[in-house]
């Protein structure tokens, strides 16, 4: 039977969420019924216990590191709060992943502008989602 994480025909790359509160949720949601969802990483105890119950089968862990160094990663999505932004998508680009950071991409023009740098160094898409972006009005 393939589930939405077995398909054996198309190679999908591997994804994993660094926070899954607020809008995390809605995007572990996403990438979980596109079946593509390897892990979710979560400081609160709380969240990684309803996350555990409502996938059961991607590995949930507490500390990015884990996600990081993890090689079977090919993305990191991250929905951290604003203020961690910069740092976990240095970390993400710089451990060779690609990189989803939800707005705003840093708190700062200056470090944003070495995000992208670093990104285009690194040779890995950095993507900042905007929900609005696609909005048809």
């Amino acid at each position: 039977m393939n589930t939405p994480h077995s398909s054996p025909l198309t190679p999908h790359p591997s994804i994993a969420v660094i926070g899954a509160g607020y809008w995390g949720k809605n995007l572990v949601r996403n990438f979980y019924q596109l079946g593509v969802l390897k892990s979710i990483c979560d400081a609160d105890d709380k969240i990684r216990k309803q996350m555990a119950k409502e996938y059961p089968e991607v590995r949930i862990v507490a500390k990015e590191k884990e996600i990081f160094h993890d090689q079977s990663i090919d993305a990191i999505v991250i929905a951290a709060p604003a203020v961690a932004h910069y740092d976990l998508t240095r970390q993400a680009l710089n451990a060779g992943k690609h990189v989803f950071v939800e707005k705003p991409l840093s708190l700062t023009y200056e470090d944003g502008k070495k995000l992208v740098a670093l990104g285009h160094e690194k040779g890995k898409t950095l993507f900042v989602g905007q929900i609005l972006h696609y909005h048809a009005a």
